[in-house]
């Protein structure tokens, strides 16, 4: 973990309860429970990019309060997704609705969207930053709407279009647009208009990364569930890819075992699906196309970046957002 990293960390942890101070045994385990996800660690890198962006536009008084507050939008979106999406483990450990009943996981992630906003009050954030978190709250619910929906409406007419602009919604906007956007609106400066068509195109190829990593990278690194998309019957770019060009058997095969609640899929099934999508190349031609989106955006942001006052944070904020497509985890 970067320095940054870990002042944004501390900075978080200190918004949370203490278990040490709780006055009743049943308020320290909440408060452990609020803090969980946030101690498990992670990169830190939209609340980095926040800060970064900030001192890019000359101003970060108020940069380090407003990242902390993404980084627990984070979080408490995890525990949430992980509950919806009936995940077996986050960040290399088991989800936290595995370790506690899931009605206290998700009354932890409601008490972390709270102090999310506490801690911009705190931080003094403006008028415009509050507007912008409200922006990405509800376009991360309108994406997380249509995955889910697709999921439990059995859907499988879905064409990479359809892909795209979920995942605009679910992941590209918190996880590039935002970040972007906050840290001048922090600086109390306009936003550049391109944070937000390149960055949408950065953030789209970040999560096909992400699903490609979620088939074939290492699970240890990774720090998410091998193949959990197909355990939870995600339709990625990679699956829709590959449900065009396939048999019909193999096609109605595949159908079958994704319309499966978890505990039904046969593992035996999911290697064998695993296998076929790598095999075909859907894998690779996802990367690929996440590359042939990130070279662009990311020349577009380089020159936004070039006409900033602080150069030596924009040019790390630069090699930061690099870092959310150019990764093997």
């Amino acid at each position: 973990m970067t320095p940054l990293a870990r002042e944004i960390q501390r900075t978080l942890l200190a918004a949370l309860p203490d278990p040490e101070a709780a006055p009743r045994p049943e308020l320290a385990a909440y408060a452990r429970l609020l803090r969980d996800y946030p101690e498990r660690g992670g990169k830190m890198l939209r609340g980095r990019l926040v800060v970064l962006t900030a001192r890019a536009y000359g101003d970060d008084t108020a940069a380090l309060g407003v990242a902390a507050a993404l980084e627990l939008f984070q979080n408490w979106v995890l525990i949430h997704d992980d509950i919806e999406d009936d995940s077996d483990e986050r960040r290399g450990r088991p989800a936290l609705h595995r370790l506690v009943p899931m009605p206290l996981a998700l009354n932890a992630g409601d008490a972390l969207h709270a102090t999310m906003w506490r801690l911009l009050a705190e931080a003094g954030a403006r008028r415009k930053v509050l507007l912008e978190f409200a922006e990405l709250v509800e376009t991360t619910a309108s994406g997380q709407h249509l995955d889910l929906s697709w999921t439990l409406e059995d859907r499988f007419d879905l064409t990479p279009d359809d892909y795209l602009e979920m995942v605009r919604r679910k992941a590209a906007y918190y996880t590039a647009v935002a970040p972007l956007r906050l840290g001048a609106l922090t600086a109390g400066r306009m936003p550049d208009p391109v944070f937000a068509s390149a960055g949408l195109e950065l953030g789209v190829a970040f999560q096909i990364v992400d699903d490609v990593l979620n088939l074939e990278g290492d699970p240890e690194a990774y720090g998410k569930e091998a193949a959990g998309d197909l355990w939870e019957g995600k339709r990625t770019l990679i699956l829709l890819d590959w449900l065009a060009a396939a048999e019909p058997d193999e096609r109605a095969r595949a159908e079958a075992l994704l319309r499966k609640p978890r505990a039904e899929k046969d593992p035996a099934e999911v290697a064998w699906l695993h296998e076929r999508l790598i095999a075909s190349g859907a894998v690779a031609r996802a990367r690929e196309r996440a590359r042939r989106m990130a070279e662009p955006a990311l020349a577009e942001l380089e020159q936004a970046f070039a006409a900033l006052p602080g150069q030596d944070a924009a040019r790390e904020a630069l090699d930061l957002l690099a870092a959310l497509v150019w990764r093997e985890r």
